[in-house]
């Protein structure tokens, strides 16, 4: 493909680009410099002047409404780095944007140039050595359809239109977490350009601080444009049991949850979601609109062996309506797609628990009936199993000795109802809340409103060595628009 600007709306594209600096200024760059970039690299570069401007700098939370200087496709390592050289030039803000799915927005900026890599989607599947290359603009769907290709699988999320770097920089946990650990235990290698324009590759034997960083450190270190991972074998098929629970019944859900996590083997991953029925969606009609609990949990394994180790989820009260059935491994990675469609407004918030106590299901349920937006859900995880054997020394995610995750996640449509759904996440997580004495986790950050004492808080003793691996590569803080290590 011939390199070129985007198609723009006529003579106003002539104008100067306004731009911000690393130091917040503004200033004015002429469009030619932008062109001599697009000149130089891959596919397209969107100024605000251009007719796809407004659709190309949208990011999957309909709360973020940020405007860059200019979007720059690339198609490959080489153009990230004409990039970086152009934005350190010309000393520019820069956001990374892989699958944009992060909830604090950290894929686009205002007045900066943002790095697009969602076009970098290439994935080459070994199935005899089980590993995977996987480009930064991959999501876990289309990574999973790829893999199970093979009956193979990388310990993902649970959406599948999440991407696969900021998940996997950030530790990233899911459905198989319990099983086969977190996404970043299986990366065996990473390509990465510094902030310098260095190409490097980070494995466990070859720039090994920086691999250890990138394992649950976030984008602080450079742009990651491969990721080699190693692959397990999942499904096709997985048992999956979803009874769902009136709401009055959350209390003696959650317990009977908490009781049977603690005691599960690896090849079984829970959760419980206390949520609303949408209406109009493929569930049962009589309970659209009404509060429920879900406990859902999936066996790796033999069905038959995962529906007789998991039938005590189903019993822990009388549900409603039961969704339990057997699963091809990439339905159950959509499993939860209609929920959080791309535009609608989220903030969310997590911590880990060491355990759920009888005053947190307590706060839980509380909470749980205070939520401004139906939309908005709480979902208890449980942890444990092989990412709970991961030595707190051996990934920048640190200890993992905590039982449960707890989340907030406030879904909403409506931008006049923001205060609201913000404050009640919030809220969760304020002391003197049992919930607030946990650890925070590390990819819902909320928007980012502290972030020098979210960081120390998700990563406790491991904060000073990631400062020092920091200064190292990105001694400027090129790379800032994230969960930042200053």
């Amino acid at each position: 493909m011939t390199p070129k600007r985007a198609a723009n709306s006529g003579g106003a594209g002539t104008r100067p680009v306004i731009v911000r600096t690393l130091s917040g200024a503004e200033t004015r760059l002429p469009v030619a410099a932008f062109d001599a970039l697009a000149k130089s690299f891959g596919q397209r570069l969107v100024l605000p002047d251009d007719h796809e401007y407004d659709n190309a700098r949208r990011v999957w939370n309909g709360l973020i409404d940020r405007r860059p200087a200019a979007i720059a496709a690339c198609r490959d390592a080489a153009d990230v780095q004409r990039c970086l050289h152009f934005a350190r030039t010309q000393d520019l803000l820069i956001a990374v944007r892989g699958g944009a799915h992060n909830v604090a927005g950290f894929a686009t900026c205002d007045g900066g140039i943002v790095i697009d890599l969602s076009g970098m989607r290439r994935i080459s599947v070994d199935p005899a050595a089980r590993t995977a290359r996987v480009g930064p603009g991959v999501t876990w769907g289309e990574l999973d359809r790829e893999t199970q290709a093979f009956g193979l699988a990388v310990p993902g999320g649970v959406v599948s239109t999440t991407g696969v770097a900021g998940l996997t920089l950030g530790g990233g946990q899911g459905w198989l977490r319990r099983t086969y650990g977190m996404s970043c235990d299986s990366l065996l290698s990473a390509d990465v350009i510094t902030a310098d324009g260095e190409c490097l590759t980070a494995s466990d034997t070859a720039n090994t601080e920086l691999f250890w960083a990138l394992r649950g450190g976030g984008g602080n270190f450079g742009i990651v444009t491969e990721f080699v991972f190693r692959l397990h074998p999942v499904g096709p098929l997985v048992t999956f049991v979803a009874p769902v629970f009136p709401i009055e019944a959350a209390k003696a859900a959650l317990a009977g949850f908490r009781e049977f996590v603690r005691t599960a083997p690896d090849a079984v991953n829970a959760s419980a979601v206390l949520w609303t029925v949408p209406a109009g969606s493929g569930f049962p009609r009589p309970f659209h609109g009404r509060a429920v609990v879900t406990v859902a949990g999936i066996f790796v394994g033999e069905p038959e062996r995962g529906e007789q180790v998991l039938q005590p989820l189903r019993k822990v009260a009388e549900p409603l309506f039961d969704l339990s059935s057997r699963l091809q491994y990439t339905e159950l990675q959509r499993q939860f797609d209609p929920l959080f469609p791309k535009g609608d407004l989220y903030y969310w918030k997590a911590s880990q628990l060491d355990d759920l106590s009888d005053d947190v299901v307590s706060e839980i349920e509380e909470a749980t009936h205070s939520r401004p937006s139906p939309l908005s859900m709480i979902g208890v995880w449980g942890l444990g199993g092989a990412m709970s054997r991961v030595g707190p020394e051996e990934t920048a995610v640190g200890r993992r000795d905590a039982r449960f995750l707890v989340e907030a996640l406030g879904n909403w449509k409506e931008q006049e109802h923001t205060g609201r759904n913000v404050a009640w996440v919030r809220d969760m997580f304020a002391a003197p809340r049992q919930l607030s004495s946990g650890r925070p986790n590390f990819n819902f950050p909320g928007l980012a409103e502290d972030t020098d004492a979210f960081v120390r808080g998700v990563f406790g003793s491991q904060y000073h060595r990631l400062r020092a691996v920091k200064r190292k590569y990105d001694p400027s803080n090129l790379f800032r628009l994230n969960q930042n290590l200053t």
